[in-house]
């Protein structure tokens, strides 16, 4: 078992059940301290190889996940495993498709869908999710 990240870790959302789960720009270099045990990015393509066990969901930039289901899998599989482990979800800004995601983990965790944009703007980034049909997205996520 992996201890799970500091509350103090920048990026990290924390949720009401007391999982706590970093969003990350993979823009930008890798946060100094501990690294994720596991990961789930969120890109167009494929993303560079990590030291850690990761997923790759195909989203492209600004859009929705080309796979749904398969969305909603990853998202309880990351939401899962931030019981007791360190989980980190990026996409290249950390804000769109990243917001959008932990708004799916907020909702999974008990946050009501309509709540759950609010939810990460408040405890993760003033600016996460960013257009209109990935704020859909979320309010009939389930």
């Amino acid at each position: 078992m992996t201890a799970a990240w500091d509350s103090t870790t920048t990026g990290v959302l924390p949720l009401p059940s007391g999982r706590l789960i970093r969003g990350r720009a993979l823009s930008r270099p890798l946060p100094q301290g501990a690294q994720p045990t596991f990961a789930l990015y969120l890109l167009g393509r494929q993303p560079t190889p990590v030291a850690w066990e990761h997923r790759w969901l195909r989203w492209p930039d600004f859009w929705l996940p080309t796979d749904r289901a398969a969305a909603a899998d990853m998202f309880r599989e990351a939401w899962a495993r931030a019981e007791d482990e360190r989980v980190e979800i990026a996409c290249g800004g950390g804000k769109g498709r990243t917001g959008t995601a932990l708004a799916c983990l907020a909702v999974i965790d008990g946050v009501p869908n309509d709540q759950a944009v609010a939810y990460v703007r408040r405890h993760y980034a003033p600016h996460a999710v960013e257009t209109p049909w990935q704020r859909r997205y979320i309010s009939k996520f389930r």
